[in-house]
């Protein structure tokens, strides 16, 4: 009988431990970009290297509002963006500091920005802007302004299935 209360507080204890653990990691439906920081990217790119897709954003940015809740809500972007990237989002005003390629990267005052977000984008801070980062996290380009899905999805794909490689972007929007 004492076996089998303990077998029972073990099984009870381990299912619980797994309800909590979902709770805290919520799936992601259908059409919603898993967005992630710099190390959980770093993390699941351990397990399966992919390019990396930053949104570099404010919270002043009327624009970057729109992306979120136009763009990045769009079924076909999400689905895309979650399929080939691994998507980060990059307040380009915070001020924590993040270790990146063994470089610590902090708030600059002169840019009124990150350093790391300074860096990706060429030191042309425009929000909303995206980058875009190779499989050995180097910066591919840097792509600046709003964009409706129908500018969006093309420019994805260019980096996610390495048409890049190939092609200029001005060849291959021609096609388009």
């Amino acid at each position: 009988m004492r076996k089998l209360a303990v077998l029972i507080l073990f099984v009870a204890t381990t299912l619980l431990a797994s309800i909590k653990s979902s709770e805290a990691q919520p799936l992601k439906s259908p059409g919603q970009i898993n967005w992630m920081t710099i190390q959980e990217a770093a993390a699941a790119f351990n397990n399966e290297p992919r390019k990396i897709f930053v949104d570099v954003y404010t919270g002043w940015c009327g624009w970057c509002k729109k992306m979120d809740a136009t763009t990045f809500k769009d079924a076909d972007v999400a689905d895309y963006i979650n399929n080939n990237f691994y998507a980060i989002k990059l307040n380009a005003e915070m001020k924590d500091s993040i270790i990146f390629n063994q470089t610590l990267y902090k708030y600059n005052p002169e840019f009124k920005a990150h350093e790391l977000a300074v860096s990706w984008l060429n030191q042309k801070m425009t929000y909303p802007s995206y980058v875009f980062l190779n499989e050995q996290w180097q910066v591919l380009s840097p792509v600046p302004g709003y964009q409706k899905k129908e500018a969006l999805l093309p420019i994805l794909q260019y980096f996610g299935d390495n048409i890049y490689l190939n092609k200029s972007w001005v060849d291959y929007s021609k096609e388009l």
